[in-house]
């Protein structure tokens, strides 16, 4: 039985390219929607002690973003320069993985910090993005899976996680902004 080649992309290179970027700026998009406006309360709202809070959704897509693609682009993270601006009590090169929900309540960030921070990720990944060719589409990052995982298939993992995540963080602003709401709906005992 032949083993599974990897996905190779070729002359689409160029168009793999607008794609990639076209889907790594709506997550741009969702991050500035999410952050603007961004209040600590709402911030750090967490629908039960055990859920994600608004503010860990968005350092953690960063985080991942971060990581994966300054790995892929083989430069440095981002991150250092933003560490100590958050504060956060974590091994300095966490990312959120596998925390725990006392580690979720630690990230008490702003939503300027938090949209920052991901301007500068979001940068890092256009540059990477822009040098991007057939071959480094192809290249082989992770022989773990099978079939083994390309530059590609490690991007659209990427776009797939973080979108993921600001949907979570879209959620979770939601229920706070009607909880906000009915907290300060006047009942019928107020007449």
């Amino acid at each position: 039985m032949k083993e599974p080649e990897p996905v190779r992309f070729g002359d689409m290179a160029e168009y793999v390219k607008q794609i990639l970027a076209d889907a790594f700026g709506r997550v741009r998009e969702l991050v500035m929607d999410l952050t603007n406006g961004l209040t600590d309360e709402i911030a750090t709202y967490r629908p039960d002690p055990e859920a994600n809070s608004i503010s860990w959704l968005l350092w953690h897509l960063t985080r991942g973003q971060d990581h994966q693609v300054a790995d892929l682009a083989q430069v440095e993270q981002v991150w250092p320069q933003w560490r100590e601006r958050f504060g956060l009590p974590f091994d300095k090169w966490a990312t959120g993985y596998s925390q725990s929900p006392k580690e979720v309540a630690a990230v008490r960030v702003s939503g300027d910090l938090l949209g920052d921070y991901h301007r500068d990720v979001h940068e890092l990944t256009l540059r990477y993005l822009d040098g991007i060719t057939a071959d480094e589409l192809d290249r082989i990052v992770d022989t773990h899976w099978d079939p083994p995982v390309t530059a590609a298939v490690r991007l659209v993992s990427v776009i797939g996680d973080t979108m993921q995540h600001a949907g979570q963080a879209a959620y979770v602003r939601g229920l706070a902004n009607r909880r906000d709401k009915a907290w300060h709906q006047p009942s019928a005992a107020d007449h």
